[in-house]
């Protein structure tokens, strides 16, 4: 880790670990069993200085490089994949999008309430119909004058039910060939007119974290709400999804090493025929499998942290660790569920939820098979 981290970075690992040890640890049993993420926890996170670390000076920030993020990213982690979803989202995925691509005033409106928590903010791409296949999706937003009329449905949005404002991928030009170029990105906040919040949706793992539908009917949005420029969303969304792929591998790197962590205590505690579980054979090779495999994970993802940090494009090896890891860490919960026998099972220990958490990391941000297509691409081109 030192060829990433400086003792600066240390400081903020150990103030952000003092800060949940008190105020994220001791809640978030309870937190995953109300399904809900407190906005005093953002305000609180804000307030000490944890959100939008990379946030320039000018708008409320720190103006820190991305080691703080990932920094963020792996401590929130560690607490629950339940807690870092949305609010890594919204700290390291959405406000890049408007400090990249927002007008100052944009910024001005936007980005010193997202470092303090007190706005929360999501991006909603993925439709009912429209995956993985972002050209294919059909929110429409027609220009009149000086505002858009947006129309259309979203799904799986995380943050969706508190968010304060929305960054929503949309077609500013449905007959444009190929489709891809007539897609653009507009805000859209709450309390416009026809925006409307879905159901929450009732999921299988990451129970604490607020993931809804999206709903625009004539949504009037004023055009100073557009995003950089029309038609330009596809490229300024391949251009930021190298930093959130690589969000994920770093999220899906902590899974496994805190199921690796639960799991050898667990062993060496528990028995049977008269011995630890630990000292059957089959239980060490399956703990050194783990422990090679999660060793290979954290080497490779921290080297392309530095490679991010220094602005290389990595898309293919970005790629490459969001795609493995996230598939060797569901490998690692599911043996370390078993080792863990009926217990393992049961919704007190631990290791039940990050099993069921993990999953979802090969589907989001480009799933395993789209990442594969990626690499091929970039080494068959």
């Amino acid at each position: 880790m030192r060829g990433i981290f400086t003792e600066e970075h240390d400081m903020f690992r150990k103030s952000l670990r003092k800060m949940l040890d008190k105020e994220a640890y001791p809640y978030f049993g309870e937190w995953e069993r109300s399904r809900n993420i407190p906005r005093g926890f953002w305000e609180k996170l804000g307030s000490n200085g944890f959100l939008c670390p990379q946030v320039s000076e000018e708008y409320g920030g720190l103006g820190l490089d991305f080691g703080y993020s990932m920094i963020l990213t792996e401590e929130l982690e560690r607490v629950g994949a339940g807690l870092a979803s949305g609010i890594v989202l919204h700290s390291d995925i959405v406000t890049p999008y408007i400090e990249a691509y927002g007008t100052h005033q944009q910024k001005e409106k936007w980005l010193p309430k997202s470092v303090t928590g007190e706005f929360i903010s999501a991006i909603a791409m993925t439709e009912p119909g429209a995956g993985s296949d972002l050209a294919g999706i059909q929110t429409t937003a027609i220009r009149q004058g000086d505002h858009y009329i947006v129309n259309g449905e979203k799904t799986f949005i995380t943050n969706g039910m508190n968010a304060d404002y929305v960054v929503v991928v949309c077609k500013t030009d449905s007959h444009i060939t190929p489709a891809h170029k007539g897609i653009s990105l507009l805000v859209v906040e709450t309390g416009m007119p026809g925006f409307k919040r879905g159901k929450k949706l009732d999921k299988i793992g990451l129970h604490s974290a607020d993931t809804g539908e999206l709903i625009f009917e004539d949504v009037q949005v004023p055009a100073e709400n557009l995003l950089g420029e029309e038609g330009k969303g596809f490229y300024y969304l391949m251009n930021k999804l190298q930093q959130e792929r690589l969000i994920v591998a770093i999220e899906v790197q902590i899974e496994a090493e805190e199921c690796l962590s639960l799991t050898t205590q667990y062993v060496k505690e528990r028995k049977a025929f008269g011995s630890r579980i630990a000292d059957f054979q089959n239980t060490q090779f399956k703990i050194a499998e783990m422990a090679t495999e999660i060793e290979l994970g954290r080497t490779y993802v921290n080297s392309l942290v530095a490679r991010h940090r220094a602005g290389e494009e990595i898309v293919k090896e970005v790629s490459m660790a969001k795609w493995w890891i996230s598939e060797m860490a569901k490998r690692v919960a599911g043996d370390c569920m078993h080792l863990h026998g009926g217990y393992g099972y049961m919704e007190e220990y631990e290791i039940a939820r990050r099993y069921r958490d993990i999953p979802v990391a090969a589907i989001y941000a480009g799933t395993t098979e789209i990442m594969k297509n990626i690499i091929a691409k970039q080494l068959l081109k």
